[in-house]
């Protein structure tokens, strides 16, 4: 395949994958934009990759695409698909980095339950413009998909949890409302028994239980 005046060759490969029951870790994943994801294990730890850094590059990108797109020429086009390619790039190459760290920290034997993210476009239509493309066009699916082959590779699984009121419950007594959690200071207070914790913590640690709950079920 020729591409910017350079070839590539795709070869398909097939791998073998070694089918294994025995759990030694569950690991729930909370994915955001504040957070590009943010992982709650068995032993109660908490990781955070932080989405900084990229929402300041992307910014800079929409900034640079609406004067291209502005500009109309031929020149600009040429300039619009190049960053176009570069943003491809570089959101595949954060989500490689992000998942082989969680494939490399656990291990084999790793169960990871992350939100089943199906419907993405629809639900953030209701984020206010401003952040909408940051939001819509960060790559959930692309992150899912390499965790699943990376965890298929190291005798892990991957398993897509209903996300739902995973934000707005309470870990501790259960009470589930969007008063729990402000937005604006990342922060998850329960407005019943006063648990206090980071927003996407909670969501990570809401997520782990669901799993939880989905093996008891299938167990039963």
């Amino acid at each position: 395949m020729r591409k910017n005046r350079k070839y590539y060759l795709h070869i398909p490969v097939t791998l073998k994958v070694e089918n294994r029951n025995i759990l030694n870790h569950i690991v729930g994943i909370d994915l955001g934009v504040n957070h590009l994801a943010v992982s709650f294990d068995d032993e109660g730890n908490t990781r955070f990759f932080s989405g900084r850094a990229v929402k300041e590059k992307r910014a800079k990108a929409l900034a640079l695409r609406k004067r291209l797109q502005a500009c109309g020429t031929k020149s600009a086009k040429r300039k619009l698909k190049k960053l176009r390619e570069k943003e491809n790039r570089y959101v595949t190459a954060v989500n490689h980095a992000v998942t082989k760290a969680l494939i490399s920290q656990y291990g084999a034997g790793t169960l990871f339950i992350i939100e089943d993210l199906t419907g993405i476009r629809t639900a953030t239509e209701r984020v206010r413009l401003k952040s909408r493309y940051v939001m819509v066009s960060w790559a959930f699916y692309q992150f899912r998909e390499m965790l699943e082959y990376k965890a298929a590779l190291s005798q892990s699984e991957v398993l897509a949890a209903d996300p739902k009121y995973t934000s707005q419950s309470c870990p501790v007594c259960g009470n589930t409302t969007k008063a729990n959690r402000n937005r604006k200071k990342h922060e998850f207070c329960c407005t019943v028994c006063g648990y206090r914790s980071n927003d996407d913590r909670t969501g990570a640690i809401n997520i782990y239980r669901k799993g939880w709950n989905t093996l008891f079920a299938e167990a039963c």
